[in-house]
């Protein structure tokens, strides 16, 4: 058999570390172990009926069975228009200023390849979400990292930044709420953005997932609420999270027309936009009832307040979580390394949790632990990760 070489930019894609992850997990289940998987970020809880209800209804629908426009159809991106609009007070152009994607993923890797040629040097977090990375290395671009420090609250301090690689920047990737920290950003901190983007001609991506997860005090707040965030940059939004829809591969980009042409131009290359039923239900989800979102915002919030009160009764010092489903916490010592106190928990304390360096350098020294299972479990977790942190005292 031949053998054919990958290309370039295959080679430079970095190692899939929820792959990694994933596959440690399954081996260790398959050997009888009883793991409670709070590492990684897949909602726990079925997409709402009504939801389920529209696609059923829509599939028997034949003009759905044609290819549908390229764009998308214009009654889903009517129905984002309404929904930014609602929650968010922000005026959106449903032709011009919204974007169907192909799940959040998707969009946040075509952004590399819409707007980075080969040796462009893009702006990341550091800890942040893999998958920037991706992106990167498919269009040939290079990193710049802005640590997330928690003096900081975790957000990037753009006084840091090096002027030569300000001037160079062409992109910058956000996440607020944060994956992996939990942080939330707030209006100074966005006008910051947007006076530092403007003043060096830097692209914003807002990748706003957990959009709709904040905490009992607060709710997040949309990179689009903030004058002139449109003028800078787009934010991208999915279904995913808001309503469980992880599998349905559905996600919008809104704000800067210029750039949502780009998004669009792209993917007339590679796809002809989603089945019409899973726009339909999606239109549907921005439409209808939000009580299902509201229910779900405070489910999280009820496992959050176990988990953390569980982990800081047990000695564990953590920042305090704001939103996303995930809580980010201190390796205890004598752990130096996150990946070897998540191994050293999966294999004694048959828990999984993400190790900190997998999101970055800067991730280093912490875990993120999901709040994607029932309370029962979480709580099971909780007393298994105490009595393992109990061990490594008593030996």
């Amino acid at each position: 058999m031949k053998n054919f070489q990958k290309s370039d930019a295959l080679k430079r894609l970095p190692d899939q570390f929820f792959a990694a992850l994933a596959t440690r997990v399954r081996e260790k289940q398959q050997s009888g172990a009883n793991v409670i998987n709070l590492g990684q970020g897949n909602p726990d809880q079925p997409t709402p009926p009504h939801i389920v209800q529209a696609l059923q209804n829509a599939a028997s629908n034949p003009l759905y069975h044609k290819y549908p426009p390229f764009k998308g159809f214009d009654f889903l991106k009517e129905a984002v228009a309404t929904f930014y609009e609602r929650e968010y007070d922000v005026t959106l152009d449903p032709h011009h200023e919204v974007a169907v994607l192909f799940g959040g993923k998707t969009g946040l890797v075509e952004m590399s390849q819409c707007l980075l040629n080969p040796g462009d040097t893009a702006l990341v977090p550091d800890p942040g979400y893999p998958d920037y990375l991706s992106g990167l290395a498919l269009a040939g671009a290079n990193m710049h990292t802005m640590p997330l420090h928690a003096e900081n609250r975790f957000l990037p301090d753009y006084t840091a930044i090096p002027g030569d690689v300000r001037e160079q920047a062409k992109m910058m990737f956000l996440n607020y709420p944060n994956n992996p920290t939990g942080a939330m950003a707030d209006t100074h901190f966005f006008e910051q953005t947007i006076q530092f983007a403007d003043q060096h001609d830097i692209c914003v991506i807002h990748d706003f997932a957990y959009g709709a997860i904040g905490n009992e005090a607060e709710t997040p707040r949309s990179f689009m609420q903030t004058t002139g965030a449109k003028e800078v940059g787009i934010e991208i939004y999915t279904l995913s999270k808001t309503y469980n829809m992880a599998g349905w591969r559905v996600a919008f980009a809104v704000g800067h027309p210029q750039i949502i042409e780009y998004i669009e131009l792209l993917q007339d290359h590679y796809y002809v936009s989603l089945f019409g039923g899973i726009q339909e239900a999606a239109a549907t989800a921005l439409l209808d009832s939000q009580a299902c979102v509201r229910e779900l915002s405070n489910m999280y919030n009820k496992r959050r307040t176990v988990l953390v009160n569980g982990l800081r009764g047990a000695g564990f010092e953590l920042p305090d979580p704001q939103g996303s489903f995930f809580v980010w916490v201190p390796i205890p010592e004598p752990y130096t390394s996150s990946v070897a106190f998540s191994n050293d928990l999966l294999d004694h304390a048959h828990v999984a949790v993400a190790p900190g360096a997998g999101f970055g350098s800067y991730g280093e020294g912490y875990i993120r632990i999901g709040l994607l299972s029932d309370l029962e479990l979480i709580e099971q977790a909780i007393e298994r990760i105490v009595q393992f942190n109990r061990s490594l005292t008593t030996t």
